[in-house]
């Protein structure tokens, strides 16, 4: 064999050999890794944000000028409460009529014929032709006939007993008293007969024209009474505590700009809207002048009696995370100390708390999510690992690289590499370079320096 082919095999087999030793210790260099992350603790690496523990943070006047951070005392007062809520105007239930015919016919003449109409009690409201109601005249016609023409005694009653028969079965019918005192004193039957309205108010519907055919208990109108009118609110479940009947409101309309009415709380329903979370309440306001339409949209405010007092801070200096709630209080020296808190109600920019903070003491007014977040930045670092060591701020900008098994990189540099043995002292070290802190799988502590190979 030639000397070329002889150091062609030898060059192969050293490199067979290395590859093989590099494979055989993998296990060994991943598990010392893996040793040396094991004093890592990445559930804290995950607990950053507003619900982990929060460390103080020292921020000087400048800092926090410069990021908009204010302050504010926390005060001892009542707090004054007021419930808003949205509504629509609506109709008076109470003052709502309906003319409903007790007998079937048709509609001969209209004499309201539009919806919107304003009409009084009495007024005719349309002229209406049934057979049943001609029979029933006729029949009075005749019963009246009677009870002047019968004789003293028994005739006399049994005539007069028929006649209030016929007087009442027309006014069961809803016939007005005057229209069946002029059929009985005439003594003359009228086709047509006039539907009168039962009460005073505005047509808000209408459902018949000239020649339709009406049936007993068919809707022909209905009469709304609009002198007083309902609002229908929906305030919110946690306001629903301060919410009682005849409490006063005031009312404003988009459509009435700079103009405030008042009225008061007159019913609350007994029910809480799954979807809205929202109860329904009524308040009555009057109306003289029909200002107010149905159906107008209504922002209401109800006053409420001061509560006793209590601790106040800005809305703004709470922080509610979902599952804590916390405010930063400044220290004597200026440190910013998150704290938990029990909130209470809100009203307007103001809050009230239960507990957490005392009288005198100083928050966070705002910007205060900012201070949150400086806070939180002491949970990302790892435990285990020092993350402001001396050499870090040494300004080495050396790399430290862990032991590479089974390389020696020192010596004269174009010499082939050696192989060493697992596990001897110094094996798989390249001359020259450190394992980093915990990388190290022996004693996971730096090691000096080998320059000399």
């Amino acid at each position: 064999m030639s000397t070329r082919n002889q150091i062609v095999l030898s060059v192969v087999v050293v490199l067979a050999a290395t590859a093989l030793v590099a494979f055989k210790l993998r296990p060994a260099d991943t598990a010392s890794t893996q040793q040396g992350m094991s004093g890592h603790n990445h559930a804290a690496m995950s607990s950053g944000g507003s619900d982990g523990e929060g460390e103080p943070v020292k921020l000087d006047t400048q800092g926090a000028r410069r990021i908009g951070v204010t302050f504010a005392k926390v005060e001892h007062r009542s707090l004054p409460l007021f419930v808003t809520a949205v509504g629509t105007v609506t109709y008076d239930e109470t003052r709502l009529a309906t003319v409903s015919p007790k007998i079937d016919g048709w509609v001969e003449k209209l004499d309201v014929d539009f919806t919107g109409a304003p009409v009084k009690k009495g007024d005719p409201l349309m002229e209406i032709y049934s057979p049943a109601l001609v029979s029933a005249q006729e029949e009075l016609v005749l019963a009246a006939r009677l009870a002047r023409d019968a004789a003293a005694g028994r005739p006399t009653e049994n005539a007069q007993e028929l006649l209030a028969a016929a007087r009442r079965r027309l006014a069961y019918w809803d016939i007005p008293q005057d229209e069946i005192r002029r059929i009985e004193t005439s003594g003359r039957t009228s086709k047509t007969l006039t539907l009168r309205a039962p009460a005073s108010g505005i047509v808000v519907e209408k459902n018949v024209v000239e020649g339709d055919r009406i049936m007993p208990g068919m809707t022909v109108y209905r009469i709304a009474d609009l002198s007083r009118v309902w609002i229908e609110a929906d305030v919110f479940e946690k306001d629903l505590a301060l919410v009682k009947d005849g409490q006063g409101a005031l009312v404003t309309f988009d459509a009435y700009p700079g103009r405030a009415f008042t009225g008061h709380v007159s019913y609350v329903y007994p029910t809480v809207s799954v979807e809205t979370r929202t109860a329904r309440v009524r308040l009555d306001l009057a109306n003289p002048d029909l200002t107010l339409k149905p159906g107008m949209y209504a922002q209401i405010s109800l006053a409420v009696p001061p509560g006793p007092p209590t601790l106040v801070v800005p809305r703004s200096a709470v922080l509610q995370t979902g599952e804590r709630t916390l405010v930063f209080v400044r220290e004597a020296d200026g440190t910013l100390v998150p704290r938990e808190v029990t909130p209470g109600r809100t009203s307007g920019r103001q809050m009230e708390l239960l507990r957490g903070v005392k009288v005198g003491e100083t928050v966070v007014a705002s910007a205060a999510f900012l201070v949150d977040a400086e806070s939180n930045l002491g949970n990302m670092a790892m435990p285990g690992m020092d993350m402001g060591s001396p050499s870090s701020k040494s300004g080495d900008d050396k790399t430290d690289m862990g032991d590479m098994p089974g390389m020696d990189m020192g010596g004269g540099g174009a010499a082939p590499a050696t192989m060493a043995k697992p596990g001897a002292a110094g094996a798989g070290r390249m001359p020259g370079m450190t394992g980093a802190t915990g990388m190290n799988g022996t004693t996971g502590t730096p090691s000096p320096h080998n320059h000399g190979g």
